[in-house]
């Protein structure tokens, strides 16, 4: 007889992926093929989750395969999303096992929004169906030998997976059924039966004698593990410990059985009954104490026969002396069993459905590669930007080149009528009072959609505050203030942004107010800009000056110079690289990615040429403008100086900064504008990000809350009490066969028990016997017409019933309360009433002939006093 332990699948709730997993795609890559792809690719997932878990699965092999390629994907995905409590928030629920559960409670539970979680579950649920597939094999071939030793080495090696790896994964204390403590045991027992299924095709291929011994010394020693390890423990079915000993038993009584025959081979006639004797004492238990799990009659006749035959050959021929069992060699051990590693792919059919997406560590890497790149572009273009407008400003401040073409001193300098022109272009001053009025309005619509986001975090908080204060221990997920906190830092991040946003912009109108009038000056038509700028005398003899020359080459360079800045900066911004294959391949070779190293080194290789050339153009202008600087003063010494140019200098002054100020104003307000609609998708991701957490936490309170009910409802309502001895009822025969989710499978038929004894017959109650009414009045006649029906009999001395309690004063009766008559008729004078037979229907079995009254029971009393008196 076989027998061999299979473990139930846990059962999970329906989970939807698609949600989820696309919102996150969507937001994270744009819009195009690659992305349509992987929204197929979240759909595909979604089926195979609940093809895997959503249904019963048949015990064949391609279920199997269902669930190895499900638990091959969640490994493939898990480090491509970024799966956790504060981010992609996914609650995943199992029940234990092996818990039943109760009428009020239900079954023991746990949501974890965890993918570990998830994997572990699948993982145990794939090493439960190996095992069901190894218990229905056919062990009376060598093809169903050979599956179920390979079937029991993968549960066994995916049990002990989950052991190393459960509490890591969770980060928490998990389930009675998932706990590492079970699963050991459960790895050891699949072990231990894969020992037996090549014991049994030793057997079945009759090899040597001394192998199969080992094989089955083995196997006993790996049922004596597992017995050991769950015998004063709660954590498996009760049914498995008695098999668990009565295999231990069975196989050392195997490994016996062959040492004896080895015995024989050699002679040793003795050691033979000594192993013989020993393995009969050993099934000989077996039968006595778990016959109703395990059947050893095929296996107590064989030894048996051996032993009579030995016993009689010994005590006619040998007549050798035979050992004690502890002076007994120990038979040495075989093993054969090897738990399967679990490396995915287990599946021999799994391709990835996110292939070409990239982990998510090297999207991390990408995303700081990309802010890096943004601040080396920022900080070169910076540079130059600020040293232009140094050059500007220093130029205005010498009236430059407007000095040189204003030497008429009565009309507009050609720069200035230039830079007029390009200010009406832009826009004028209607462009950039728009502007500034947008602005607040984008600052408003940021601050409300972060603050409504804050918000949401904050109700969820104060919510499993509450809770937490109401239930105290028994609230234990994580607390909400501690999960918010990356979300809160992000949140604070952003409101300093908005704060020197703020500054930014008042920066700005500041200085739109400092250039105003002067902006609105450039804005008009070009005969009021004339008469605009007060006139002068003219200084035509400075028109073909060395100095003049002089300064004007220095201009053109300065010209140039910006020019070529302005060619630096848009190459700058179009320089472009793919980090993700560095990324890859270093995460590939080390298992780790030096995100800092590899994008510094990248990025010096691509910047640093462009840098160099930025700090020339520094450089080249510090030294142009110390030209300036000094031909300007030899023209201004030059220059015929009186009230009226220095006035007209003045204004050419103003006009040309407030040029360049509306330029740097306009460029400031259009990259406000751009960076608040920026901030705003940023910010509106960030709110989708808290929804999405605090829609999973109300999920995970109300799975939370219902367990709390189910676990308030299995508690007793009082403390325990002792029950009254009379009330107990022995427990008769021994534990009942078992009936629950933890299957033991035969594979031959087994023979059933014989049937319990009955028990005894209860004692019937005291017989009643009626006391002779010898107190009773005789003067008072009966009110009543003679009885033809005589009392009935007294009831049957084998009645069946529950035995009922004595109490003080009528041994044998109860107690009848003061006041109670069980014969009123007779106590108001009324008639007492015949039976009246109907005409046509026969009498009571077993009733006595007419008139004659029935045997054993009392009469009728005779007539009493009324108890209340008479009117």
């Amino acid at each position: 007889m076989a027998t061999f332990i299979s473990v139930p699948l846990k059962k999970t709730s329906e989970v939807d992926l698609v949600k989820p997993l696309s919102k996150f795609v969507t937001a994270a890559y744009p819009a195009s093929e690659e992305q349509a792809e992987y929204l197929r690719a979240v759909e595909e997932l979604n089926k195979l989750r609940k093809n895997a878990l959503g249904r019963p699965l048949d015990k064949h092999e391609s279920s199997l395969e269902i669930l190895l390629r499900y638990y091959d994907q969640l490994c493939a995905i898990e480090p491509k999303f970024p799966f956790s409590e504060n981010q992609l928030c996914l609650t995943f629920t199992w029940k234990d096992a092996f818990d039943k559960g109760s009428l009020f409670g239900g079954s023991v539970k746990l949501a974890l929004a965890s993918l570990g979680y998830e994997k572990t579950c699948v993982l145990f649920n794939a090493a439960a169906l190996a095992s069901q597939i190894a218990s229905e094999q056919n062990l009376d071939n060598d093809e169903g030998l050979k599956a179920a030793a390979k079937y029991y080495q993968l549960a066994g090696g995916a049990f002990g997976h989950i052991k190393d790896t459960v509490l890591s994964a969770l980060n928490r204390e998990p389930t009675m059924d998932i706990s590492p403590e079970t699963v050991c045991t459960l790895s050891h027992i699949m072990l231990a039966q894969a020992q037996e299924v090549f014991f049994l095709k030793a057997t079945s291929d009759k090899m040597k004698d001394a192998l199969i011994a080992k094989l089955a010394n083995q196997a006993a020693d790996f049922y004596c593990d597992a017995f050991k390890q769950c015998q004063y423990k709660d954590n498996l079915p009760k049914e498995v410990i008695p098999v668990l000993a009565a295999k231990h038993c069975i196989m050392q009584a195997n490994a016996e059985l062959h040492q004896s025959i080895l015995a024989k081979q050699k002679k040793r006639f003795g050691e033979e009954i000594a192993r013989l004797q020993h393995a009969a004492d050993l099934v000989k238990n077996v039968a006595s104490r778990y016959d109703e799990y395990v059947s050893v009659k095929d296996l107590s006749d064989k030894i048996n026969r051996a032993l009579t035959a030995a016993k009689k050959d010994n005590d006619f021929i040998y007549h050798d002396r035979v050992p004690e069992v502890k002076d007994l060699e120990h038979i040495c051990k075989a093993v054969l069993v090897k738990a399967s590693p679990i490396t995915p792919p287990l599946s021999q059919k799994f391709t990835d459905l996110f292939e070409k997406m990239v982990p998510m560590a090297v999207q991390q890497s990408m995303s700081i590669y990309s802010q890096r790149k943004a601040e080396t572009v920022n900080r070169l273009v910076g540079t130059m930007r600020e040293t232009t407008n140094l050059c500007n400003g220093v130029l205005a401040s010498l009236n430059l080149p407007a000095a040189l073409e204003d030497l008429s001193g009565d009309s507009i300098p050609q720069s200035i009528a230039e830079k007029a022109r390009s200010v009406v272009q832009l826009g004028g001053l209607q462009s950039i009072e728009q502007l500034i009025k947008d602005l607040p309005e984008l600052l408003t619509r940021n601050r409300e959609i972060l603050d409504e986001s804050l918000k949401m975090l904050d109700n969820e908080e104060t919510t499993d505050n509450e809770l937490r204060t109401k239930f105290n221990q028994r609230w234990n997920r994580t607390p909400s203030g501690d999960l918010y906190k990356p979300l809160r830092a992000e949140g604070g991040n952003f409101r300093d942004i908005l704060d020197k946003a703020v500054q930014a912009d008042q920066v700005v109108r500041d200085r739109y107010s400092a250039h105003g009038d002067m902006i609105a000056l450039l804005c008009r038509p070009e005969d009021e800009l004339n008469a605009a700028i007060p006139s002068a005398n003219p200084t035509k003899t400075l028109q073909g000056s060395e100095v003049v020359n002089v300064l004007r080459s220095l201009l053109s360079q300065l010209d140039e110079m910006k020019k070529e800045r302005e060619t630096i900066e848009g190459e700058i911004k179009a320089v472009t690289f793919d980090m993700s294959a560095t990324f890859l391949m270093a995460l590939a070779q080390d298992g780790v990615l030096n995100e800092e190293q590899l994008s510094l080194s990248q990025l010096d290789q691509l910047y640093g040429a462009y840098n160099q050339r930025v700090q020339a153009t520094v450089r080249t202008q510090e030294e142009l403008l110390g030209q300036v600087q000094t031909s300007h003063q030899e023209f201004s010494s030059l220059k015929q100086s009186n009230t009226e140019a220095n006035q007209r200098e003045e204004v050419l002054k103003k006009l040309a900064s407030a040029h360049d100020s509306y330029v740097e104003i306009s460029s400031n307000l259009r990259e406000g504008t751009k960076f608040y609609n920026d901030l705003t998708e940023i910010l509106l991701k960030f709110q989708n990000k808290c929804s999405d957490i605090v829609f999973a936490r109300k999920t995970e309170r109300e799975e939370l809350l219902k367990e709390l009910q189910q676990s308030i409802a299995r508690e007793p309502s009082a403390p325990s009490f002792n029950v009254p001895a009379y009330q107990s009822t022995p427990a008769a025969g021994p534990t009942p066969a078992p009936r629950t989710v933890f299957p033991l499978q035969p594979q031959q038929a087994q023979q059933q028990p014989p049937a319990k004894p009955q028990p005894p017959t209860r004692p019937p109650p005291p017989s009643i016997i009626p006391q002779a009414a010898s107190t009773a009045p005789t003067n008072t006649p009966a009110t009543g017409p003679p009885s033809s029906n005589p009392p009935p009999m007294a009831p049957p001395s084998q009645a069946q019933g529950p035995p009922y309690p004595t109490y003080q004063g009528y041994p044998g009766y109860y107690q009848v309360p003061m006041g109670y008559n069980p014969y009123p008729y007779g106590q108001y004078n009324m008639p007492y009433m015949p039976y009246q037979a109907t005409p046509g229907q026969g009498g009571y079995p077993g009733a006595p002939p007419a008139g004659q009254p029935y045997p054993g029971y009392p009469q009728q009393p005779p007539q009493q006093q009324p108890y209340y008196p008479q009117q």
